[in-house]
């Protein structure tokens, strides 16, 4: 009896399980396909970041406007210019632009060209927690990524309900490192001057200029 009493409660546990799989699945495509109807998206975030082994806690404010694989970011006083090829490294600080290849960029961080769609590959997926945030119905979905080597432990990625954007991105790193990246404004489909995404050498003849190619 207790054999079989296991099983069942073992199918049960896979049931409920692949339920909670799809309903993640679903879930997430109805985001994913929503973020690509759209032709650009204007973001202000905040960015924690939190190691409390280390005494470590960083905050801090940031925007970013996407159009495709093509970003500028601004945060912590330096802009990343992606033009789709080459990415820019703006430092008005140092007065240095390093430029690079998107590519040189450490395969467990999330660009921003991929912060709202990085999910759609290397990763398991499962509903988690609900949550009701200023009267917003927050519901998390946990992503565990495929690969065992990978630094990241899982991402928590809130989903409003109703408008089935993201509303915040929780990562936890092996190491115990916990960065929060929380969306305060959302826009879409905004008017771009045509040389957002392009780097003019011509503002920047007086900084050192570190091509990394």
């Amino acid at each position: 009896m207790k054999i079989k009493h296991t099983i069942t409660i073992l199918f049960i546990a896979l049931a409920i399980n692949g339920f909670s799989q799809n309903k993640a699945k679903a879930l997430l495509n109805e985001v994913s396909q929503k973020v690509k109807s759209y032709e650009n998206i204007s973001l202000d975030f905040k960015y924690l970041l939190e190691n409390t082994a280390e005494n470590i806690k960083q905050e801090t404010r940031g925007d970013v406007v996407l159009q495709g694989e093509k970003y500028k970011l601004n945060i912590l006083g330096t802009t990343r210019l992606f033009d789709g090829k080459k990415l820019y490294s703006i430092s008005p600080e140092d007065e240095e632009v390093t430029i690079s290849s998107q590519s040189e960029d450490d395969e467990d961080n999330i660009t921003p060209s991929e912060m709202l769609s990085f999910y759609e590959k290397g990763y398991t997926y499962a509903l988690d927690i609900e949550q009701n945030v200023l009267g917003r119905k927050i519901q998390y979905v946990k992503l565990t990524p495929i690969d065992s080597d990978s630094e990241i432990n899982y991402i928590l990625l809130g989903i409003d309900a109703q408008t089935k954007n993201i509303y915040n991105l929780i990562q936890i790193g092996n190491n115990g490192t916990k960065t929060t990246l929380t969306v305060n404004s959302f826009k879409t489909n905004e008017p771009l001057p045509k040389t957002l995404f392009t780097f003019d050498a011509n503002k920047y003849k007086d900084y050192y200029i570190n091509n990394l190619d």
